[in-house]
């Protein structure tokens, strides 16, 4: 698109103008609006966990899954050399929720282990053996679900596939990197244990 605009103010002549249509039009209109659209997922995902965990800091071990799955969806989209695109960046605002839900299993566990009297490291070490298996199967479940979007062919391929990558190398991301990250961060973060004054 960019290539073309230069080509276009460059060859046309006076009075003549073009306008994008279709799916470049609706790309080139929302691309300005993408960082919104991730700061607000980051910010509703921050909220509901703050409340839910009463703690502004025990959050941040659920979130810190959320780059690493992003870190997975750029680097398989640039394995197939696939480009950033609407339907890429609908991805991603998926993985924040599917990211967060692995470390919530861990998260959640140790938490309320913590709550009653065990020591941080040792109720996330427990909580990571226990949570292991469900987060591996329902991980698994999801990615062999979404292949078939990561390897679609024929019309309307291409959004397919740009989804369905983001969203496969996403979550192997986030499963394999979150597993030994999330529980080290909660360790580190219940140390700090900033309660909410209104929900403490």
């Amino acid at each position: 698109m960019k290539a073309l605009e230069e080509v276009a103010a460059q060859t046309l002549p006076e009075g003549y103008t073009y306008e994008w249509a279709g799916q470049s039009r609706e790309e080139q209109k929302s691309s300005s609006k993408a960082p919104i659209l991730f700061g607000l997922a980051f910010l509703f995902a921050f909220l509901c966990l703050a409340a839910l965990y009463e703690s502004w800091s025990v959050p941040f071990a659920v979130l810190v899954a959320i780059p690493a799955g992003i870190f997975g969806a750029f680097f398989f989209q640039y394995l197939r050399g696939l480009e950033d695109s609407i339907y890429m960046q609908i991805g991603l605002i998926m993985l924040v929720g599917l990211a967060a839900k692995n470390a919530i299993l861990i998260v959640e566990f140790a938490k309320i282990r913590v709550d009653q009297g065990m020591v941080a490291s040792q109720a996330a070490v427990e909580a990571a053996q226990l949570r292991v298996r469900p987060i591996i199967m329902t991980s698994l479940t999801f990615i062999i679900g979404c292949l078939p979007l990561m390897f679609a062919s024929g019309a309307g391929a291409g959004a397919r596939t740009s989804m369905g990558t983001a969203v496969v190398g996403g979550m192997l991301a986030a499963t394999a990197i979150g597993i030994f990250l999330i529980p080290t961060l909660f360790v580190a973060i219940e140390k700090k244990n900033w309660k909410i004054p209104f929900l403490a």
